[in-house]
């Protein structure tokens, strides 16, 4: 499939699934055999985990918004750059609430199927600043 499919893709799953909490959205656009080379600890290394962490981050952040900044890239693997943004209402990474806003970067390696469905995933966040900005660690 073409690049903006592929994008079209990925941007459902930032802002239907991580920014609305669809997950249906991400059943219609990541595959089945989807791999995550950056799962968090206890979830699964598929589909299912990739909705575990939507649904955890949600649980934080329910206000939770996502701004696709950067797209590289092009055919089968292609790579962005996110900005996250919430208010931290719920738990997250084991540290309660703190009512804080928090915005943080994530720079996401995507690779996609033929039929345009995302298939494998490597990314990195900044989550030490993330718990910073929250007031959970002093740097």
């Amino acid at each position: 499939m073409g690049d903006e499919q592929n994008i079209a893709a990925f941007r459902r799953v930032m802002e239907e699934g991580f920014g609305q909490g669809n997950l249906d959205a991400v059943d219609e656009v990541v595959s089945p055999e989807f791999l995550e080379h950056e799962p968090g600890p206890g979830l699964d290394l598929g589909r299912a985990g990739l909705k575990q962490i939507i649904e955890r981050l949600r649980v934080g952040f329910p206000d939770l918004q996502t701004t696709i900044e950067d797209v590289i890239g092009s055919g089968d693997k292609m790579c962005f750059r996110v900005t996250f943004s919430g208010t931290n209402e719920g738990e997250m990474m084991g540290f309660p609430p703190t009512g804080r806003k928090a915005t943080w970067q994530a720079v996401d390696v995507v690779r996609f199927d033929d039929d345009g469905t995302l298939l494998e995933h490597w990314g990195t966040l900044d989550r030490l600043g993330v718990l910073e900005q929250l007031g959970h660690v002093n740097i």
